[in-house]
């Protein structure tokens, strides 16, 4: 799952560039088998992502992979949720393994509601059609035909190991980096990996107008508010009323503003913010690294949605259930409150937070099943950030480039507890409109595919041969 905003500041226009020349070899390569991941179904309702993970492992096989460097794997339960790792063994044993994430499962898609076939790569006027080309089959496909080109050349000084999953996209699918994370550790044990959440912003001229690096995200948890009430005739209501308590419950929730609070990661992200931004934002921002308790700061600061989400943890009711008769009173009404927790923070501390909010005993809070791990803060490791500069300076002249805490959620949630820190790489941008990733006719421009692809595979030359 994507989420990239890059706040205003970042938003002025780069110079004129020419036409993009793709700088890696073998592009007719990549972009069959673009075509080939685009092309398989891998949505959970009506596709396969085994399906796709035997596609691959066919090329793989093909470049040379021997059968005990690729894994495939699935459940019996879910046969049609499977993966892929693949291992490019390094030179020097001494140098610890990198870690190539991404998934191959890509949100639903009604062909009757597209101008487009969604299962289909259709090149038009600049862009990539399909449901994935942006999420997440670029960098998916980007990984994968990264390692097949390195494996005809010299071998890196790290081993360099792919995993490629499925389930992210579902709450409650088979999440293959899960099970990798519980059952098969040593498959993707490394030293960091790389993910999606990253990328970069282009402008409406198509131009680069920032980069971005995913260093940490929040963890996503749900809560059933929920009220009984033994009912009767609607005909006859009284003050005790299982929909009025909910409600009540759901309005003090929206309304809460829990404390601001920093990572490493935000800490840096803010300061920098604070010294481009105009008055009275970047002042703002100032006070608030400054003190966190300073009210006036929080409100100018948080009118940018990004910005609010950004500093706290952030609660809101997102479904809505009450009721079994148009003439009788609720017997029941409950709400999901969908919550976005910051770094570090315990499920259950959160859920005696919202029953203070709440501050209703006729009112039980409880977490709704599953319950990820605890997001922990990824640091700001200048071995992994600085050649994502210095790369980004090759490729992206000009471009500047912040390190960010995602507000939304990626399989980094699953990898992270197990001590491989994870981020989110930058290079394949995004358009201001989101190129209706999750929505209707899913996009990337070719430009940003095949720079993305030049910017990456430099990108993993440089980390996984560290001097």
């Amino acid at each position: 799952m994507r989420a990239l905003f890059l706040t205003a500041a970042l938003l002025a226009s780069t110079a004129a560039q020419a036409q993009y020349v793709s700088q890696q070899p073998g592009e007719p390569a990549f972009r069959a088998l673009f075509k080939e991941m685009v092309e398989t179904d891998t949505s959970l309702t009506t596709g396969s992502c085994t399906a796709a993970a035997e596609k691959l492992a066919v090329r793989f096989k093909a470049a040379g992979f021997a059968d005990a460097d690729i894994t495939q794997f699935s459940v019996p339960e879910f046969p049609k949720e499977g993966g892929i790792v693949v291992h490019l063994k390094g030179a020097d044993p001494k140098v610890k393994p990198m870690l190539l994430l991404g998934h191959l499962d890509v949100v639903a898609a009604k062909p009757e509601d597209w101008t487009r076939s969604p299962f289909k790569l259709i090149e038009e006027d600049g862009y990539f059609y399909g449901r994935g080309t942006f999420d997440d089959k670029a960098q998916a496909s980007i990984w994968a035909d990264l390692l097949i080109r390195m494996k005809a050349g010299k071998a890196p000084k790290r081993t360099i190991k792919l995993a490629l999953t499925c389930g992210e996209e579902t709450t409650y699918a088979f999440n293959g980096a899960d099970w990798l994370a519980r059952n098969r550790p040593e498959l993707i044990m490394a030293e960091f990996a790389l993910n999606e959440g990253g990328g970069g912003r282009n402008g409406p001229d198509g131009k680069p107008q920032g980069l971005a690096v995913q260093v940490g995200e929040k963890t996503v948890q749900n809560f059933w508010a929920e009220a009984t009430n033994p009912g009767g005739h609607s005909s006859v209501p009284r003050p005790d009323n299982a929909i009025t308590d909910l409600t009540a419950a759901v309005v003090a929730v929206n309304r809460h503003e829990f404390p601001v609070q920093f990572t490493d990661t935000t800490r840096a992200y803010f300061a920098t913010l604070a010294k481009v931004m105009p008055d009275p934002v970047g002042p703002a921002m100032a006070r608030l690294l400054s003190n966190p308790d300073d009210a006036e700061a929080n409100r100018i600061v948080s009118m940018d949605p990004t910005n609010h989400s950004v500093l706290r943890t952030t609660c809101v009711t997102t479904l809505l259930e009450a009721g079994h008769a148009e003439n009788a009173l609720a017997q029941r009404a409950r709400a999901n409150v969908n919550c976005r927790m910051f770094p570090g923070t315990d499920p259950n501390a959160l859920k005696a937070d919202l029953e203070k909010i709440i501050a209703n005993p006729k009112v039980s809070i409880s977490l709704k099943p599953p319950i990820r791990p605890v997001a922990k803060p990824t640091p700001m490791n200048p071995a992994i950030i600085g050649p994502m500069q210095t790369v980004a300076a090759k490729h992206f002249p000009g471009v500047p480039m912040l390190a960010m805490m995602s507000t939304g959620a990626t399989d980094a949630i699953f990898i992270t507890p197990i001590g491989i820190p994870v981020y989110g790489a930058p290079g394949t941008m995004i358009d201001a409109d989101g190129n209706g990733i999750h929505g209707l006719n899913e996009r990337i421009s070719v430009r940003s595919l095949m720079q993305g692809r030049d910017y990456l595979s430099d990108l993993v030359a440089v980390l996984a041969n560290p001097k």
